[in-house]
């Protein structure tokens, strides 16, 4: 017989043993491979939610910060914007959002959770250009018709201050609003709609 003088109990520990040392060291191999797949600190940070202090926002300011490798902005809008925005509707192309991309707390004739702060991320919905902050009314480079609002060089189109594109214009939609909440009356995070919407 082939197994005559053999340790049957020593061959099947050591079978064993080898197995056992055999799975640790492939779970050693394993994990540096596996760890390399995870994103870089850097990334996640990048798509992390981003709070915000709006309290030293003035009447009239505009203040950026990043969120997702995308510029958003906070502007605190004036009373006398508010209203101005009301006089606008028929100029734009989709007054009421109902073609665009925000949140269900924003999608209002503000475009907002709370009117004066108005939250959007900075790019023309037409090829993805940062529009320019121009609050100033009928400027000679844009003409009498000009309330005030972003206007996107590259390619000309005109967003009111509550982010609405207007008719005739290459961006077909409303700038986009990002998911974001108030964690208190001065503080917002833009990013997470894990809480509560409004303070």
């Amino acid at each position: 017989m082939i197994n005559e003088g053999v340790d049957i109990s020593k061959r099947q520990f050591l079978t064993s043993a080898l197995t056992v040392v055999g799975a640790v060291g492939t779970g050693y191999l394993a994990i540096p491979f596996l760890a390399q797949m995870r994103p870089s600190v850097k990334a996640l940070a990048a798509g992390a939610p981003v709070e915000i202090d709006i309290s030293k926002i003035e009447p009239g300011q505009l203040i950026r910060v990043a969120w997702r490798g995308k510029p958003v902005w906070i502007l605190n809008r004036t009373p006398a914007v508010l209203e101005k925005l009301k006089t606008l509707e028929g100029d734009l192309a989709d007054p009421n959002s109902n073609n665009s991309l925000q949140p269900e707390e924003s999608k209002n004739s503000v475009r907002s959770i709370k009117p004066e702060i108005f939250v959007a991320v900075g790019l023309c919905t037409h090829l993805g250009c940062s529009p320019t902050f121009r609050p100033e009314i009928a400027p000679n480079d844009l003409g009498d018709k000009w309330q005030g609002g972003f206007f996107c060089p590259c390619h000309g189109s005109w967003f009111d201050l509550a982010g609405r594109v207007y008719q005739g214009v290459p961006a077909p939609t409303n700038l986009e609003i990002p998911p974001y909440r108030y964690v208190s009356d001065n503080l917002i995070i833009v990013g997470d709609l894990t809480g509560d919407t409004k303070a």
